[in-house]
């Protein structure tokens, strides 16, 4: 199959997520380990089925990232990224609500310049009928994290070699102003140890996605 015959299908599939629902949106949900490509795939789907005038938003788990000085409070600053990191309960109600109403609704984003979520940057229309939610931990099932999974209609895993996955998470956090070693030995560290509890998820998913 080539890219643009992929690329093609992922589109059909999730155009084929709204077929017989119309009393409700439709919950698409984008996972994988950190640096596997997730939130550059959900974007281009979302462009995609726009450009296909589809009413479609996006919208990234990790405005629900807790605030630094809260992180600090519960001394997991040093874990950030990991599941018990988030605030769970607010996300799985932007997702009920999501589901449930039909009626504007702005949801939170993630600015990593500053590495603070910001409250209320991402419009979700009353006409919007499909909903691109990206995250980590979208198939995880502990601490919370089970009651996510069936506010979503499918759920697509984010593939990439761990040497292509440790590249890019590097890169970026140097991009966003990070010393190159400290950004190496996040990587190896945190970020790794949050990789390998999602990669445990990816049976659960509705379809493997290549990102290499």
């Amino acid at each position: 199959m080539t890219a643009d015959m992929e690329r093609a299908a992922y589109i059909d599939r999730a155009r084929s997520l709204l077929d017989g629902v119309a009393d409700r949106r439709v919950i698409l949900g984008i996972t994988g380990a950190p640096g596997a490509g997730k939130s550059t795939f959900a974007q281009w789907l979302v462009q995609a089925l726009a450009d296909a005038g589809i009413e479609v938003a996006y919208v990234p788990m990790d405005g629900f990232h807790l605030a630094t000085t809260e992180l600090v409070r519960l001394c997991r600053a040093d874990r950030k990224g990991a599941p018990d990191t988030f605030d769970v309960g607010g996300y799985r109600a932007l997702l009920q609500r999501v589901r449930g109403e039909r009626a504007d609704i702005w949801a939170p984003s993630f600015d990593r310049t500053l590495e603070e979520p910001v409250a209320g940057a991402v419009p979700i229309a009353a006409d919007c009928r499909l909903v691109v939610t990206e995250g980590n931990y979208l198939l995880h099932d502990d601490g919370g994290w089970a009651d996510i999974r069936p506010q979503l209609d499918e759920v697509w895993f984010c593939l990439a070699a761990d040497d292509v996955r440790l590249q890019r998470l590097i890169a970026r956090r140097v991009e966003f102003g990070q010393d190159p070693i400290a950004a190496d030995a996040w990587a190896r560290g945190s970020d790794q140890r949050n990789a390998d509890l999602v990669a445990a998820t990816a049976a659960r998913a509705d379809l493997i996605v290549s990102v290499d």
